[in-house]
């Protein structure tokens, strides 16, 4: 079955190309780790909320945007090794250590498919 890892984070609005950049240096190495399809979202309708809403997940300031994006596998096996595989590549920590963007606001998870069509 399917894997999917969810990612939500605040991005600088002036480092959205170096954003883009990052986005299309690391796609190629999750589908080398064995990702399907790496999809990136930059903040086009994003309401704030009230009680909770994507800013607030992530505490974005004033100047900054929320990039919500996924990683597809297909399974949860291949996603575990892709993981194994990517902290043990010093292309990957290159990349972490330039992440135009605070990590330790990021938020993320792995799920599985209920709904797949």
């Amino acid at each position: 079955m399917k894997y999917v890892d969810g990612f939500v984070v605040a991005v600088p609005a002036d480092k959205k190309e170096a954003y883009i950049a990052l986005a299309a240096k690391a796609a190629p190495l999750f589908k080398e780790f064995g990702a399907t399809r790496v999809v990136e979202c930059w903040a086009d309708d994003v309401p704030d909320g009230k009680l909770t809403d994507f800013r607030m997940a992530v505490k974005a300031e004033d100047n900054e945007e929320v990039v919500f994006s996924w990683i597809e596998y297909p399974s949860k096996e291949v996603r575990d090794a892709a993981n194994a595989k990517m902290m043990a590549d010093p292309r990957m920590k290159e990349m972490g250590d330039s992440m135009p963007f605070d990590g330790n606001r990021m938020i993320y998870g792995g799920f599985s498919p209920i709904l797949d069509e």
